[in-house]
């Protein structure tokens, strides 16, 4: 395993050790709005903070960007770490056992490792670039479906961005009509850790941060996928818009939303 990804791993590893153990107890957890339709908890702030002074120990120059702590500025803005340390918050809070911990590391602006850890499943989701994706040790593969029919796609519905929610409805339709399923499990790292793992077919969203996609970015590459913007192109780090599945999928999915979605999507 790269260093680097292991202390990834461990950084991963201990944020899980931390929401874990207030999952059993979340009467304890005290939960804030930062804004419309957005919360995040204590546990979002220690797990990322368990998480920083992991990759801090190993890497003290190293610069890090955390959906909940803001950026940490390192001597060296070659290494770039991008973290969510609890993507999923919504679904923690109400019980639900479906959340991740997100870590990405970019070197030079390019994708370098990544881990997407599921603390309830036990489940290690890894990827280095050009060495591939695995689930605990495991090789990944997106699937082999080259078209819509018969497949399971997944989706986060717009829920800070309810001003799109026409244009979703009508990018829903279009691929539902098409599909075996659509699931919406309310975690868009594990979404798109589960491309990269061949369980579901693909994956779109409208509005995602770096910090929810970054790793699963390199996961879905990594396992032979394909992952772009709404237009087909490679936006989707400014836009937050994102498709992504094995390449074929991807195109098609591509043709029957575009023509349904307004102009400020497609940029």
């Amino acid at each position: 395993m790269h260093p680097m990804l292991n202390i990834a791993v461990r950084a991963a590893r201990n944020a899980g050790k931390i929401i874990l153990r207030a999952s059993e107890d979340l009467s304890k957890v005290d939960v804030q709005q930062k804004g419309t339709n957005d919360l995040v908890t204590n546990i979002d702030k220690e797990a990322e903070a368990a998480i920083r002074d992991t990759i801090l120990q190993s890497y003290p120059s190293h610069s890090i960007v955390g959906e909940e702590l803001g950026e940490h500025k390192g001597k060296d803005a070659d290494y770039q770490w991008i973290v969510d340390p609890l993507d999923g918050t919504t679904n923690f809070i109400k019980g639900i056992p479906h959340y991740a911990v997100s870590v990405a590391l970019k070197v030079k602006g390019r994708l370098d490792q990544a881990v997407i850890y599921d603390p309830i499943r036990g489940e290690l989701f890894t990827a280095s670039r050009g060495q591939g994706a695995q689930l605990n040790s495991k090789r990944l593969r997106v699937s082999k479906t080259t078209v819509l029919s018969g497949t399971v796609l997944a989706t986060g519905f717009p829920f800070k961005n309810k001003h799109h929610m026409d244009a979703y409805t009508e990018a829903f339709k279009a691929l539902f009509v098409h599909t075996a399923d659509i699931r919406r499990a309310g975690c868009s790292a594990l979404d798109m850790a589960y491309v990269a793992a061949g369980r579901v077919d693909g994956f779109f969203e409208i509005g995602l941060k770096p910090w929810n996609s970054a790793a699963g970015e390199l996961m879905v590459k990594e396992a032979g996928g394909m992952v772009v913007d709404f237009a087909g192109g490679n936006n989707y780090n400014h836009s937050g818009n994102i498709i992504c599945g094995a390449p074929k999928l991807t195109q098609a999915m591509i043709r029957e939303i575009r023509p349904v979605l307004t102009e400020s999507l497609l940029s």
